[in-house]
């Protein structure tokens, strides 16, 4: 039989290192603590929720500024393969990352398959380009921008570092001053064999065009990689392959270990000031 994906002959064999929930007891309760830490950021952070940075409705984002002005900022994309989740349920990551003195942002995005997978990342790339603009006016530092996201929101950070900013919108060819990939996707080819194809209708032109593998550029961007030592293999593969590629056109890179986590706690550490991820973020940022 002829492999349909790397050595993988079926679509049981794809899905079992695709299906996030696998590894973990119970989903549910992983959902819950996002809802529930996220509305605890709402309610005891300064935020300015909703604000539009495109024409629809889906196109708005979350502000927690930080108490002072010229601010870092992070820029956090969230995860539920392109099809599922909101901002609202990642605000959780300004808990930490607020005490830290940085300006986080969660852009919200029209999901799959409303849209397409390509929609999705114009529309984050949209979100990126509106903060470098305006992020000033609400106290950060447009010089110390980073991005970042997990899972789905890791491919649609990665797809954002790609980008042509200077030819396509008149920015900074690196705007990014540093970038958290946390158990990303950036080779779309297994997901059209996989359970999740009906939702994000993969094409083979989508798979070359939006897989961050296939297009990596030389750029000053600093990135670090992390997932969860429980997360299925392919994680683990996927980054450190994206990785080599991006290591090969001469950029930089650094890998946090997190061997305990799963693909849902792999970005915890947000949510502590004082966790590896935080301090990571905030040493790079205040570089600046």
């Amino acid at each position: 039989m002829l492999p349909l994906y790397r050595d993988f002959t079926t679509q049981e064999q794809i899905d079992a290192q695709y299906d996030t929930a696998i590894p973990v007891a119970d989903r549910a309760a992983e959902l819950r603590h996002y809802a529930e830490r996220s509305a605890h950021a709402r309610a005891t952070l300064r935020c300015i929720l909703d604000v539009p940075y495109g024409p629809t409705r889906a196109e708005s984002l979350d502000i927690f500024p930080a108490d002072r002005p010229g601010a870092p900022v992070f820029v956090f994309i969230h995860g539920g393969y392109w099809r599922a989740l909101s901002s609202k349920e990642f605000s959780c990551v300004a808990l930490g990352l607020q005490r830290r003195g940085i300006t986080v942002v969660v852009p919200d995005y029209a999901l799959c398959p409303a849209v397409t997978v390509g929609e999705i990342v114009r529309q984050m790339r949209a979100a990126c380009a509106w903060v470098l603009r305006q992020i000033e006016n609400h106290g950060g530092d447009p010089r110390r921008v980073a991005v970042g996201g997990s899972s789905a929101g890791a491919h649609l950070a990665a797809m954002c570092l790609q980008t042509e900013w200077d030819a396509d919108y008149g920015l900074p060819q690196d705007p990014f001053a540093a970038a958290v990939l946390a158990s990303g996707l950036y080779d779309l080819a297994p997901l059209r064999w996989s359970w999740l194809q009906p939702k994000i209708q993969l094409t083979e032109g989508d798979v070359r065009r939006l897989s961050p593998i296939h297009g990596v550029r030389s750029c000053a961007t600093p990135v670090m990689l992390t997932w969860g030592g429980r997360e299925q293999a392919e994680f683990a593969r996927q980054s450190l392959a994206w990785r080599d590629a991006w290591t090969a056109a001469g950029n930089a890179s650094s890998l946090l270990d997190q061997p305990d986590a799963h693909h849902f706690s792999a970005i915890h550490g947000f949510e502590a000031p004082d966790s590896p991820l935080c301090d990571w973020l905030a040493n790079v940022l205040q570089q600046g």
